[in-house]
């Protein structure tokens, strides 16, 4: 079922209620739903504002180019989508709205690189695509479909897309089998390659966030077998060739947790994901990443 009618009972969380004159929304006191910014130590995203009672909120989000809508997944679980729904938030007027349910059964939203054109994760493995009108959000309509899986779809500027998948190397079932991927367009079945090494390693390869321009990716890696993994980091040389990943560092990656749904702001400061535990515990982090970003290319290159 896909829906983009209002459930009834919504609530409107509404946040500070004046924006000064500013020549962008990123820069004004309202961006980030008004949030205290963080630092260099990661801290929860907007606490207690977007997850309703028994569901977590996580897994990859999405701003709209302008800042004014976030778009987010909410979840009772890891790898079922009966429950899954796509939220967001919206910042009319001086005031910022929601959560809002955005559709049913699904996730992993990420919009195209101008920014008219929301991809999402739907059923059967399917990449559907909306976007927004003067009524709302239409109604989703397929956009690719293969016979292998494209997890965390990602397109950049250059009309590659980016997935994790099982390609056509290896079985869907088999998560040691996926790599993290590109698809050459929209082609056939075979247009899908492995980025290789030392992008993809033993085990499971296949949540990701690439720069828009593809000058670097942000991987979920090291994984273990009861879904522990961390965040590290691989910059495209001039040669095209991908840098060995290296951590995003202890404060990102400290204790034993499942982290994943990278995410850069589109103005290049704050790096969102997702951690938990379990699947009871999943919670969005955000944290600064531009100066940290520097100082990893720096190492990296």
């Amino acid at each position: 079922m896909k829906i983009n009618n209002w459930i009834t009972g919504l609530i409107l969380v509404f946040f500070n209620t004046s924006v000064p004159a500013q020549s962008s929304f990123w820069n004004s006191t309202q961006a980030y739903f008004g949030q205290k910014q963080p630092g260099d130590t990661p801290i929860v995203f907007a606490p207690g504002i977007l997850a309703e009672k028994g569901y977590w909120a996580g897994s990859r989000v999405a701003f709209s180019k302008d800042g004014k809508q976030f778009i987010y997944g909410t979840n009772t679980n890891w790898f079922n989508g009966t429950n899954q729904k796509l939220k967001y938030f919206h910042f009319v007027g001086k005031t910022w709205k929601g959560p809002m349910l955005l559709f049913l059964y699904y996730g992993s939203p990420t919009f195209s690189a101008d920014g008219k054109t929301l991809f999402i994760a739907g059923k059967n493995g399917a990449i559907d695509q909306t976007h927004y009108s003067d009524t709302g959000w239409v109604t989703p309509q397929e956009f690719l479909s293969r016979s292998y899986a494209l997890y965390n779809f990602m397109p950049t500027a250059s009309g590659h897309y980016y997935v994790g998948s099982n390609g056509t190397w290896g079985q869907r079932a088999d998560f040691n089998s996926w790599r993290f991927s590109q698809l050459a367009g929209i082609g056939s079945d075979t247009s899908i390659r492995s980025l290789g090494t030392p992008l993809n390693s033993p085990g499971f390869n296949g949540d990701f966030y690439i720069a828009p321009d593809e000058s670097y990716i942000i991987i979920s890696t090291k994984e273990s077998s009861s879904f522990e993994s961390e965040l590290y980091i691989s910059f495209r040389k001039p040669d095209l060739q991908w840098t060995i990943p290296i951590s995003l560092g202890p404060l990102i990656n400290k204790g034993l947790a499942h982290r994943w749904g990278a995410y850069v702001s589109p103005d290049g400061k704050f790096l969102f994901y997702t951690k938990g535990t379990s699947e009871k515990d999943c919670t969005i982090y955000w944290v600064r990443f531009d100066n940290l970003f520097k100082k990893l290319r720096q190492q990296a290159l």
